[in-house]
């Protein structure tokens, strides 16, 4: 297990081979880990803001959109049934592909139907049906995504850890990209309906990934045993029957239980308020991004002009925005730039504020009130997927980083639900505002996380006889 300091994300990154780093980016595992990332995020945009422009063309209210937002609260549950797909091999799939590809193919497989069946559905007619295939679509997603993170941990060491993170970010922005301008290109020249079918097609590229990558080791190691003495010993004072139910007792306690008692033994008291934070640091841009698209509509853009702005022009903002913060990383630390990235967060929501009190406001008002939030998201995910994985022990990584993806999103898609309601009653400007307003808790708990820090750091570094010090962040 690491120190406290190293995982708050203190790394000495300062001396490195480049030539060496980048012959990284040749090994196979890491150059699969891209088509992975395109597999896991090309269905996010298809049951969000994909779906919400699809739903707004087709005179669906934006009370009822603000709500089909919550099917998305999937990819906030995942920790529930994460230790499932950690632990638990697949009867047949398990025996031919090991327990993380069939898990990846077996989601797949259900992402495939959910999008055939939303594609063969008429949202005028049948909106039920919509939401309950676009269920199926996320559970499935999230699932998928429990299992490559586990086999992204797992499939290479330490060391390569940070190129295979960032090619699956590369792959996932190219899959948000396809999900999204790519959608809209395609919807403007044909239909919803087709578009969706193509996109079906799509999970395509995941599947051969998965039959073509190698399955990693076993991820239960007998040092993450050596860490749970206390269930054998808690599981020797009771005697069960039948033998089985003492099995799956032990079992729950392991894959469930462990991954808690090990964070907050690690934080105490504290760890409370860092999953607050977890929590509360995307509520700014989920809950916006939930009526971004109909906000495009509304103000008389086209299809096409949002996919080329909003979508290809966004996400080429959202990689240097992301490059950016990864620089700031090295050179800062994790915090000082976490805590720059929240206050740009909010602030930039501002931007669609002013988008919306323009009479005429042009492709110009648009590249800017974009360029603002891209660079500013891409500059937040960075140092937030840092940190996220600087609180993870290596023993418990997919469940513990289950449990941290699952509630970075929770509040704000709940939040996100009562967005359309918010525009219906009070209009862009002020829904606007209440969103920039929603990520001051954030900024506030991020000065807190630095304080936090610092006096860990400082109480390692004095009990180091040596005086050995991590690099500040």
């Amino acid at each position: 297990m690491t120190s406290n300091s190293e995982q708050a994300g203190m790394t000495d990154a300062g001396k490195r081979d480049w030539r060496a780093a980048l012959k990284i980016y040749g090994q196979p595992r890491v150059i699969g880990m891209a088509f992975l990332g395109f597999s896991s995020g090309l269905p996010f945009l298809l049951v969000f803001s994909t779906l919400s422009a699809w739903l707004a063309q087709e005179g669906v209210s934006k009370t009822t959109i603000g709500f089909f937002s919550w099917i998305g609260m999937m990819y906030s549950i995942k920790f529930f049934w994460a230790p499932v797909v950690d632990r638990l091999p697949l009867p047949i799939l398990g025996r031919l592909l090991g327990r993380r590809r069939a898990w990846m193919l077996l989601a797949q497989c259900g992402l495939m139907t959910g999008l055939v069946f939303m594609a063969l559905t008429d949202p005028t007619t049948d909106l039920a049906r919509i939401a309950w295939f676009g269920l199926l679509v996320a559970f499935s997603s999230a699932t998928q995504d429990v299992a490559i993170d586990a086999w992204r941990i797992e499939a290479v060491a330490d060391s390569v850890q940070g190129a295979m993170a960032a090619t699956y970010q590369a792959g996932y922005r190219i899959a948000l990209l396809t999900a999204g301008a790519g959608a809209f290109f395609i919807a403007a020249g044909t239909s919803w309906p087709t578009t969706y079918l193509v996109m079906a097609a799509l999970v395509g590229v995941g599947m051969v990934t998965v039959l073509c990558v190698a399955e990693p080791d076993a991820s239960r190691t007998a040092g993450t045993r050596v860490q749970e003495p206390w269930v054998d010993e808690h599981l020797a004072r009771y005697d069960f029957s039948p033998a089985w139910l003492h099995g799956a007792y032990g079992w729950v306690l392991a894959a469930v239980v462990c991954p808690l008692v090990d964070f907050f033994s690690r934080y105490g008291k504290q760890a409370l308020l860092i999953l607050l934070f977890v929590s509360l640091f995307r509520v700014t841009d989920i809950t916006l991004g939930v009526m971004a698209n109909p906000f495009y509509l509304d103000m008389h853009y086209t299809l096409a002009e949002i996919a080329s702005v909003s979508k290809i022009f966004g996400v080429l903002m959202t990689l240097g925005g992301a490059a950016l913060g990864g620089v700031l990383i090295v050179r800062y630390g994790i915090l000082r730039p976490l805590l720059a990235s929240a206050i740009l967060a909010a602030a930039t929501n501002l931007a669609f504020a002013w988008l919306a009190t323009r009479q005429d406001p042009g492709m110009a008002s648009l590249a800017i009130t974009v360029s603002a939030d891209n660079l500013s998201g891409g500059m937040a995910g960075s140092a937030f997927i840092a940190y996220l994985s600087s609180l993870t022990n290596t023993a418990y990584t997919a469940t513990q980083y289950a449990l941290f993806s699952s509630l970075m999103t929770l509040p704000g898609k709940f939040l996100g639900g009562f967005s359309g309601w918010m525009v219906d009653h009070y209009g862009y400007v002020w829904f606007f505002g209440y969103t920039a307003v929603a990520g001051v808790p954030a900024i506030l708990l991020v000065i807190w996380l630095i304080r936090f820090h610092a006096r860990m750091t400082t109480a390692e570094d004095e009990a180091e006889p040596d005086g050995q010090r991590h690099a500040s962040s």
